[in-house]
């Protein structure tokens, strides 16, 4: 069975769709924590990816992901955080690489920020 990782970066079919969500087969980078990797659990949480544009250089959810053998992307990436969706294992097809620890962190922020999550103090 395919046990997709936080962190990894993997080539999944997302079709079909609705609406705006991103649509196609296309890398997503795993966020689900580790966790949640057991056999009775077979969905991932993830964040899909498109082709990095300059004018989203401002966007804090959607956060540039380098192309270079650590990653296993062929050109720069936008990891799109408001697309944010839990998919079946079994859209996993091909693991790509992984994106770099502070990328994660930074993918994570952005999720926190899209919801204005604040922890009760």
């Amino acid at each position: 069975m395919t046990s997709p990782r936080q962190g990894e970066i993997w080539y999944v079919n997302l079709d079909p769709t609705v609406g705006v969500e991103i649509k196609k087969a296309r890398p997503v980078v795993v966020i689900s924590s580790d966790a949640l990797n057991s056999p009775q659990w077979k969905m991932r949480i993830v964040i899909p990816c498109s082709a990095w544009q300059e004018r989203f250089e401002d966007k804090f959810f959607k956060v540039m992901i380098p192309a270079d053998s650590e990653t296993g992307l062929k050109k720069p990436s936008a990891a799109i955080v408001l697309q944010v969706r839990s998919i079946s294992v079994d859209r996993f097809q091909d693991r790509l690489g992984r994106v770099a620890n502070d990328t994660l962190q930074e993918l994570l922020a952005g999720l926190v920020l899209g919801i204005d999550y604040q922890p009760s103090r």
